[in-house]
């Protein structure tokens, strides 16, 4: 049986313990919502490495829940060279993230590059690390994030569906 083509998408923070699993578990969930769950192929990851292998913070964890989502399956995974060349789309929660993935793509997959909210929103804004706040930051990084995941699916209904159809993904917008 042969794999089905999907658009690939992974979504980058720095720790990939707060904004970014937040992330890949809501999108998941639109997707499930909206029965497209398999026309995608969804991860996250951390541009550092101190928390490779640990599970999401557990208070992203906890907001998550608190909207019937379980978050505390995935495992925090540094961004590695081979990730810019699978993955058609690389969200960044901030500027900082996108200047530091810009740098580690290599030059023809820098496209592939976006800040999360200005690509699927339209607006040149940041999800702010919520990591030194409290938990009503971690809910409102929550209610940002599902905002972006309800457009970011939305805009990539037909993508989706043309992919499955031609049998091949394309990392143009």
């Amino acid at each position: 049986m042969s794999k089905q083509p999907r658009i690939t998408i992974l979504f980058v923070c720095l720790g990939n313990i707060c904004r970014s699993p937040l992330a890949e578990g809501v999108f998941r969930e639109v997707l499930r919502e909206k029965g497209q769950e398999h026309l995608f192929e969804i991860d996250s990851a951390a541009l550092g490495d101190w928390h490779v292998g640990q599970r999401p913070d557990p208070r992203s964890v906890a907001a998550a829940r608190r909207h019937g989502l379980d978050i505390s399956g995935q495992k925090c995974r540094q961004v590695n060279p081979e990730d810019f060349r699978h993955f058609d789309l690389i969200f960044g929660m901030d500027r900082g993230n996108i200047r530091r993935l810009q740098h580690l793509a290599p030059p023809d997959t820098r496209g592939r590059v976006h800040l999360f909210l200005e690509y699927a929103l339209g607006r040149p804004e940041e999800v702010p690390d919520p990591y030194y706040e409290d938990e009503e930051s971690f809910e409102a990084v929550y209610r940002m994030i599902r905002e972006a995941s309800e457009a970011l699916a939305e805009r990539l209904a037909e993508r989706a569906l043309s992919v499955c159809r031609s049998g091949q993904a394309s990392s143009t917008t």
